[in-house]
C-alpha cells in the first residue's frame, strides 16, 4: 500500500514536470542541464524532468512602464521635473533571458539618461514646443540599445514637465503680458480701421457730393444754353416777322410811328430822371433821327 502511494505521488511529479501548457502570448526558455536548449510557444509541450527546466517566463504584449520622474537641467541653465510612460515588448525571449539581468531596469535608467541628454540641449521653452522631439529622440536611443536585450520599445511618452515654482510665476507673468500687448495691438488695429472707414467714407461722399454739383452745373450751362438758343431763335424769328411785316403796304409808315414814338418817350425818361423838361430845339432833329432809321432799314438786303 505504501508502495503504490510513493509510485503515485511519484507519478504526479513526473507528469507535473513534463507536461507544461504555455498560455497565449507568452514564452517560456527552457534549459538543459544549466543550457539554453529551446523556447516554448503557446499550448501544450513537453519537458523532461530532471534533465530540462523552464528557467524564465516572458510576456508577449506591450507593457506600459513607468519612468520615475527625475530632475532635468535644460541648456539655459534651468531645472526641469520630468516624468514619462515608456511603453515596450518582448520580441526575442532568449535575449530577453541573457542579454541582461534585469532588461525592465536596463530600460529605465537608459530612458532616464536619454531623457537628462536630450532636454539639456534645449532651452526652457522648447521643451514646452518639442514633445513630440523629445519623445522621438528617446525612442530611437531605447530602440538601438534594447536590440541586444530583446526588446523593442514601442513608444515614450512625456507625462508632464513641472519647472519651478519661480519660473512658473514668471511664465505666467509673460503670458499676461503677452496677451495684453495682442489686446493693445487689436484695439490699435481696430482704431486704425475705424479711420481709415471714416477716411474712406469721407472721401466718397465728396466725390459723390462733387460729381452731383458737377453733373447740376453741366445741366444749368445746358439749360441756360438751350435758353439762349431758344430766345436766339425767337428774336431771329421776331426780326424776320417785323422785317416782313415792313415791307407791306404801310409798313414804313408804321416804322417811323413806332421810332416818333420811342423818340418821345426817350426825351419824357430824360426830363423824369434829371426833373428837368428837356425839349429839343429844332423840332427837325426827330425827323432826322426817323429819316435815318428809315434810311438803315431800306439799305438792309431784302430776304
Amino acid at each position: 500500500m505504501e508502495i503504490a502511494l510513493i509510485i503515485a505521488i511519484v507519478a504526479v511529479v513526473f507528469v507535473s514536470r513534463t507536461f507544461k501548457i504555455v498560455p497565449q502570448q507568452h514564452a517560456w526558455v527552457v534549459e538543459r542541464l544549466g543550457r539554453y536548449d529551446r523556447t516554448l510557444a503557446p499550448g501544450l509541450k513537453f519537458v523532461i524532468p530532471f534533465v530540462e527546466r523552464v528557467a524564465y517566463r516572458h510576456s508577449l504584449k506591450e507593457v506600459p512602464l513607468d519612468v520615475p520622474s527625475q530632475v532635468c537641467i535644460t541648456k539655459d541653465n534651468t531645472q526641469l521635473q520630468v516624468d514619462g510612460i515608456l511603453f515596450f515588448q518582448v520580441t526575442d525571449p532568449m535575449r530577453a533571458s541573457y542579454g541582461s539581468s534585469d532588461y525592465i531596469v536596463a530600460i529605465t535608467q537608459l530612458a532616464q539618461t536619454t531623457l537628462r541628454s536630450v532636454v539639456g540641449k534645449m532651452e526652457l521653452d522648447k521643451t514646452f514646443e518639442e514633445r513630440d522631439m523629445i519623445n522621438a529622440s528617446v525612442v530611437s536611443a531605447l530602440d538601438e540599445a534594447a536590440l541586444n536585450w530583446g526588446v523593442k520599445v514601442l513608444r515614450y511618452e512625456i507625462k508632464d514637465l513641472t519647472p519651478p515654482t519661480e519660473i512658473l510665476r514668471s511664465m505666467q507673468a509673460q503670458i499676461t503680458a503677452e496677451r495684453e500687448k495682442r489686446a493693445l495691438i487689436a484695439a490699435s488695429e481696430g482704431r486704425r480701421q475705424e479711420q481709415i472707414n471714416i477716411a474712406t467714407g469721407e472721401r466718397e461722399a465728396y466725390i459723390a457730393r462733387s460729381e452731383g454739383e458737377k453733373q447740376a452745373e453741366i445741366n444749368k450751362a445746358q439749360g441756360e444754353a438751350a435758353a439762349i438758343a431758344e430766345v436766339a431763335a425767337a428774336t431771329a424769328e421776331a426780326i424776320t416777322r417785323i422785317a416782313q411785316a415792313i415791307r407791306q403796304p404801310g409798313g414804313e409808315q408804321a416804322v417811323q410811328l413806332k421810332v416818333a414814338e420811342r423818340a418821345v418817350d426817350a426825351y419824357g425818361q430824360l426830363a423824369k430822371a434829371n426833373n428837368t423838361m428837356i425839349v429839343p430845339g429844332n423840332m427837325s432833329e426827330v425827323s432826322a433821327l426817323i429819316g435815318t432809321a428809315m434810311t438803315l432799314m431800306k439799305s438792309t438786303p431784302r430776304a
